[in-house]
């Protein structure tokens, strides 16, 4: 969950050792990568914690001595990339150096003719997807904050995408990893293909650790072909339960569907707010999305006579449910909607002054009860709320107070 934010200070308090800090790691990254700056370490504050001094390595030999200078003084680290998920998790008790990874943007290897990749963990994702689309390839990796977050900070949140449905996490096409321990050893887990050496799959066990278990310094993934045609068919319903047996029927089918989500029916005005167009500058027809009822929507990608054929029966299924109206997207529109889905979680954040986000896992044939029980909640406590359910049974609950004071946060500690 995400905590509600608490009022920021205008200056982070600084260590009294932070001269020190950034002299020792000047002689490791060179002086003119190491941050010392109160006013430029404010960037990097975790909940009102700014680190003594922040340190941009260019390579993994830097960073393991950044490490092992950290480990002998006693010094806590967090690394970082675009900042955008620092708030994710528990603060940090100690927070000492903040260690920038953006210097590390190589694309170290790509074999398009055997779907491989090797890269460095601060490579922006926009970027690396910009490189393979010239081969006409991509990461399933549609993760929030797409076009800032580098791909080392989209693998150690774990935040999962709308892909998700149809390729699975992460965890499904990671190959292999290199990291830096807590120790200061550089490590690797896995390889650079699909058909590795046997042993444990260490590197599976960083994906959402937060940077927990050690510094990611590069990643190998298996890329997969660009999609062919695709359409999104969205359907509205009267209630959440009508919108789960849609799911459940396309579950249950033949179909194979690339995304599948359920929107509650707050989400309308959320994608259409200024906050949306803040975060995604882009914008759907009117009405697209109801403001009273639940939204079940689904992908899907093939020939021109799978699309027809998916279509078909998806309304066949949307009637036997009882949907209140169906439509269909495709080119621009269906770009457009894509991206907002993806961006649910910013948008949700940057439309309240205390927004907080549950992630909430759940059985698929649960989603139905847990939307139900959360809608209660949210209710109950007087709070503005919507909901983004995944197919697979992962549901982000955002409450979005209007204020942010002692009274608001205990109707949030309530709800969740």
């Amino acid at each position: 969950p995400r905590r509600p934010p608490r009022k920021r200070q205008s200056r982070p308090r600084m260590s009294t050792a932070s001269a020190i800090h950034g002299s020792r790691l000047a002689d490791i990254v060179g002086p003119s990568n190491v941050i010392t700056d109160p006013a430029q370490l404010a960037a990097y504050a975790i909940d009102e914690k700014a680190p003594a001094a922040a340190a941009r390595p260019q390579s993994t030999a830097e960073i393991v001595d950044v490490v092992k200078f950290a480990v002998k003084e006693k010094l806590a680290i967090v690394a970082t990339g675009a900042r955008t998920k620092l708030a994710m998790g528990l603060p940090p008790r100690q927070y000492d150096i903040a260690l920038d990874m953006t210097r590390l943007d190589r694309l170290v290897s790509y074999d398009p003719g055997d779907l491989t990749l090797s890269v460095e963990a601060g490579i922006p994702l926009h970027k690396l997807g910009a490189i393979i689309a010239e081969h006409h390839q991509f990461l399933p990796l549609a993760v929030p904050y797409y076009n800032l977050t580098t791909i080392g900070g989209a693998v150690a949140s774990g935040v999962d995408g709308p892909l998700r449905q149809f390729y699975g996490t992460a965890r499904d096409y990671l190959l292999g990893m290199e990291f830096v321990t807590g120790e200061g050893v550089a490590a690797k887990s896995g390889g650079r293909v699909v058909k590795n050496v046997t042993g444990f799959d260490i590197h599976k066990l960083m994906i959402g650790a937060l940077g927990t278990l050690g510094v990611i310094t590069s990643l190998n993934f298996k890329t997969f072909p660009m999609l062919t045609s695709s359409r999104a068919f969205m359907a509205t319903f009267q209630t959440v339960e009508r919108a789960c047996g849609m799911r459940n029927r396309v579950s249950q089918s033949q179909l194979t569907p690339i995304t599948m989500e359920i929107f509650s029916p707050g989400v309308s005005e959320l994608f259409s707010s200024e906050a949306a167009l803040r975060v995604a500058p882009i914008s759907l027809p009117k009405d697209l999305l109801s403001k009273a009822r639940w939204t079940f929507t689904s992908g899907f990608s093939g020939n021109p006579n799978t699309l027809t054929r998916c279509e078909t029966e998806l309304r066949k299924m949307a009637e036997e449910c009882g949907a209140v109206d169906a439509t269909v997207l495709e080119g621009p529109e269906l770009t457009s909607a894509f991206a907002l889905k993806r961006e649910f979680i910013p948008i949700a954040l940057e439309s309240s002054p205390a927004a907080t986000i549950l992630k909430i896992s759940v059985l698929p044939r649960q989603m139905s009860e847990a939307l139900a029980n959360a809608a209660r909640e949210g209710d109950n406590n007087r709070l503005r709320w919507v909901a983004m359910a995944r197919g697979l049974g992962v549901i982000y609950f955002a409450v979005l107070p209007t204020e942010s004071n002692d009274a608001t946060r205990q109707q949030v500690l309530q709800t969740a």
